[in-house]
């Protein structure tokens, strides 16, 4: 062991005389370590909410879209095989986009409606895999009446059940001889969704493509666009513009990127404020290192003269104080690190934290650690408590034998 290692250690936590010492140590052990473990909470809570809710929305928007520049394009198989060809597509699916009123007997809502294909859809549309009562593959029903899958806030608001009956008014109505009417159909619910965004399940409707043209008025194939489902869904620019490119300067997309870009920049910068915060957490634990580095240079000037008289270096004097500030440090960030992901341990398994779901996304706290954070966090914390002890440490080391050992 060598003996700057070896007096550090011996150094650390200061016994009888030095026991206020000892205190600081301790509580700049602590300071470092509730830093450390805060970080990794806050980090962790922040990522599980904005993947949660990046995964929602892309649920009900998909990960690009392709849209025509001369307006609504005919449904192409031939279309649709070559936009599934481009690399990195997983799927792609024709739909049709429309806001028009629901009445049924609990009362009249705005709604958006969404025509989809019903053997396609449920593989780019992931909402259309969360369907709670029902099913999917009920809108492709010729019998009776058309079929209109919806959210289950919307159901529960207006009392609707599986099997009633509601009515659709298009905002685009029909000119008749009676004057101006609006083109209203009805339709019968087949299904009941559940995302766990209240604005979607409360306002959401699916129905088939052929009922979406039937009450918009539209000629018989014609759609919004092409919805794609990508395996990255973090390039699903760089897909999408390729998916373009291939099928011709008429065409352009937009990706869930764009689509939510000022949401996801918020959280972003919600969350680069928080971590800011939380180093400042650790940077006061730091100071207390320079507070007790700077207190036992002063208690041990005596004992510091006698090393360098007997042959130790400034150089081995300075690292003694720098290995024992860094030893606080390594202390605190391991014992933050038990802490934090501890914490985020006993969330994840047992959500006693619960939240109102009418106004967050989701009721419990969700967490999601990325290996990467933790790795910045634990050498940001050693190397904050590093840089600390430098001033200490070389004022130890500027000391004069002499000059300490006078009044002696």
């Amino acid at each position: 062991m060598r003996f700057e290692f070896f007096i550090s250690r011996r150094y650390l936590f200061a016994r009888r005389g030095q026991a206020f010492i000892s205190v600081i140590s301790w509580i700049s052990v602590i300071g470092v370590a509730l830093g450390v473990a805060a970080l990794i909470i806050v980090m962790g809570v922040m990522n599980g909410f904005t993947t949660d809710l990046r995964d929602k929305i892309i649920g009900v928007t998909a990960h690009g879209i392709i849209f025509d520049s001369f307006g609504h394009p005919q449904e192409d198989p031939a279309v649709i095989k070559e936009i599934e060809s481009v690399p990195g597509v997983a799927a792609a699916t024709p739909f049709i986009y429309s806001e028009m009123m629901l009445s049924a007997a609990g009362g009249v809502k705005g709604i958006v409606l969404r025509g989809v294909d019903p053997v396609t859809g449920p593989k780019v549309l992931g909402a259309l895999n969360k369907i709670t009562q029902g099913s999917v593959e009920a809108l492709a029903s010729a019998e009776g009446l058309p079929g209109v899958i919806i959210g289950d806030e919307m159901a529960k608001r207006y009392g609707i059940f599986l099997g009633d009956r509601v009515s659709l008014l298009a905002p685009s109505g029909q000119q008749t001889s009676a004057g101006y009417t609006p083109r209203i159909k009805s339709f019968k619910v087949v299904g009941v969704f559940s995302i766990g965004l209240y604005e979607y399940d409360s306002s959401l409707v699916f129905t088939s493509l052929a009922a979406a043209r039937d009450i918009l008025g539209w000629p018989d194939g014609v759609i919004t666009g092409v919805e794609i489902a990508v395996k990255d869904v973090y390039k699903a620019e760089d897909i999408a513009q390729d998916v373009t490119e291939k099928l011709g300067p008429q065409y352009y997309s937009r990706t869930w990127m764009t689509m939510n870009a000022n949401l996801f920049a918020a959280l972003k910068l919600e969350k680069i404020a928080m971590a800011i915060i939380l180093t400042l957490l650790i940077l006061v634990g730091s100071f207390s290192i320079v507070t007790a580095l700077v207190m036992l240079v002063m208690e041990k000037t005596r004992d510091i003269a006698i090393l360098m008289s007997i042959g130790a270096s400034k150089k081995a004097i300075r690292m003694i104080f720098m290995l024992q500030g860094t030893i606080i440090g390594l202390t605190g960030t391991v014992i933050g690190f038990i802490l934090g992901l501890g914490s985020c341990f006993v969330l994840e398994r047992y959500q006693f934290i619960k939240l109102p779901r009418g106004v967050y996304s989701l009721d419990y706290l969700p967490v999601l650690l990325h290996w990467q954070e933790l790795v910045l966090t634990g050498v940001g914390a050693v190397l904050i408590c590093f840089l600390a002890t430098l001033y200490p440490a070389r004022q130890a080391a500027g000391l004069e034998p002499v000059e300490a050992l006078r009044h002696e």
